[in-house]
């Protein structure tokens, strides 16, 4: 495995940098000082990918050269698994979905920001990690 990351990114923060979208720039930024992404929300960037006809062999080549590399990717734990589960009665008035949830999760073991483009985000209760909002 390698190190703590700096921060943990989010699926819509990635598909930010793959469609070159407001706050690119920030994504780009995470990545270069450190970031991670969990196996689950690399899974939503894939499928995302997929339904605009991007094979996911050919996604995963497209993010492993938009991040040059340096994209750390971690697998979803069983103790993602319950953090995320825990998560859900504090965030489900803001509408998280699980690959939400499992970005907070991983945010959490690292202990370290979770960065996003959902602006729901802003309106979480206190889930123990700091929020970055990219836009």
């Amino acid at each position: 495995m390698a190190g703590v990351p700096a921060s943990v990114i989010d699926a819509s923060a990635l598909l930010a940098l793959l469609q070159d979208e407001n706050g690119a720039d920030e994504v780009v930024e995470a990545i270069a000082d450190g970031a991670a992404i969990s196996t689950v929300n690399l899974s939503e960037v894939l499928a995302k990918l997929a339904e605009h006809g991007q094979p996911a062999v050919v996604a995963l080549g497209s993010i492993h050269e938009a991040a040059e590399g340096a994209l750390q990717i971690e697998p979803f734990t069983e103790d993602d698994a319950a953090q995320a589960a825990d998560l859900r009665p504090r965030s489900k008035a803001q509408g998280l979905s699980f690959g939400d949830r499992a970005c907070l999760a991983l945010a959490t073991r690292f202990e370290v920001p979770a960065v996003t483009a959902d602006r729901d985000w802003q309106k979480l209760p206190d889930v123990g990690v700091a929020v970055k909002l990219i836009r």
